[in-house]
């Protein structure tokens, strides 16, 4: 494990030296909160290491190296972001073995399904759901985590050549490139809609004003106790919560039964703050604005479906690679742009 600003710098100029780079990530999502990014796997030729981001290290000199170089990942969407929001990194160019299975037509394309089909290597499971956060790591943690990048580079020569055979590897470079991009735009805070979770499209006005700050303090006691929100209550039980504090029902019932002290007097004030909001203040209910296409839009839409599921029949790929049913829709009314819409491979396939 590379733990320490010396190893790290031993480590820096065979990383720069690389003909390639692999990468993986693992977070402590299910064990802490918020997430933060606990493990770093890398592959090159002729090493698999592991880099300990929670370490007393400066990764500074780590995230200069790897600019500037493409990065074999897997299923990359969670890594990318993981990197750009605790780290600030958003690596030059990726290629994705995941984008590039499922644009050759492949059906299961989860890392263990490609190393065993494309290299006739069984990997195990592992510990999916351990503690990253952990020191030191199993044994079989640590295997499993270089597992992770270990078969990275030969899958992706397999999957390179098969894309160029079949005159799809800009598909897949086009593919991975608007990934990256998307994946380095942080969403902005919505003060009014990060609390409305599922099920709360039903609520009255007076329930909403309970969610929201009960909402809150159980974002700020799992942050306090360092454990994932629905360790505490789920969304579920947030919902019920609600109603039956709006409709003056007892609460004990619903809270868990070795729900501490200070927890439950938490959930009674945050109910009282919630009850106390005036009427005319309460949260709004979000209506959606529904959109009801014209007879031309309608007909549109069949025609750009018909055409995609044609083309995903002829190239034996997953229709919704061309384009999505939101993305029809969009195209079939008037105005739509289909250069903001699709990339160009997409266009391409669409006629458009």
């Amino acid at each position: 494990m590379i733990d320490t600003a010396e190893r790290l710098a031993d480590f820096l100029p065979r990383l720069r030296a690389a003909a390639w780079i692999a990468l993986d990530t693992e977070a402590d999502s299910l064990h802490a909160y918020p997430a933060k990014l606990c493990l770093l796997q890398f592959s090159i030729p002729g090493a698999d290491e592991l880099v300990d981001p929670l370490a007393a290290m400066d990764l500074a000199p780590l995230w200069e190296t790897l600019h500037g170089r493409e990065l074999l990942l897997h299923g990359s969407d969670y890594d990318l972001r993981l990197l750009r929001e605790h780290h600030h990194f958003v690596p030059h160019a990726i290629f994705d073995t995941m984008i590039a299975a499922r644009l050759l037509g492949t059906l299961r394309f989860g890392l263990q399904d490609l190393v065993g089909q494309m290299l006739g290597v069984v990997l195990e499971k592992g510990p999916q759901k351990a503690d990253w956060a952990q020191r030191p790591l199993t044994e079989r943690m640590e295997n499993y985590a270089r597992n992770d990048t270990r078969y990275l580079h030969p899958l992706v020569t397999k999957l390179r050549e098969q894309l160029v055979a079949k005159g799809r590897l800009a598909w897949a470079e086009e593919s991975c490139a608007a990934l990256v991009a998307e994946c380095a735009i942080l969403p902005p805070p919505e003060p009014d809609r990060e609390w409305r979770i599922k099920g709360a499209a039903r609520l009255t006005r007076s329930e909403l004003a309970v969610l929201r700050e009960l909402w809150h303090w159980r974002e700020r006691e799992a942050t306090r106790c360092n454990r994932p929100p629905f360790f505490l209550l789920s969304h579920e039980l947030l919902i019920d919560l609600c109603i039956a504090a709006v409709d003056d029902a007892p609460l004990d019932a619903l809270l868990p039964r070795r729900f501490a002290p200070h927890r439950r007097e938490g959930v009674v004030q945050a109910i009282a703050r919630g009850l106390g909001v005036p009427p005319d203040e309460c949260p709004r209910i979000l209506r959606g604005v529904s959109y009801h296409p014209t007879d031309a839009e309608r007909s549109r839409f069949d025609r750009l479906k018909s055409h995609r599921d044609r083309r995903s029949v002829e190239l034996g790929i997953d229709p919704t690679l061309i384009a999505s049913k939101l993305t029809l829709e969009l195209l079939s009314r008037g105005g739509s742009k289909p250069t903001t819409l699709l990339l160009n491979w997409q266009r391409e396939l669409m006629g458009l």
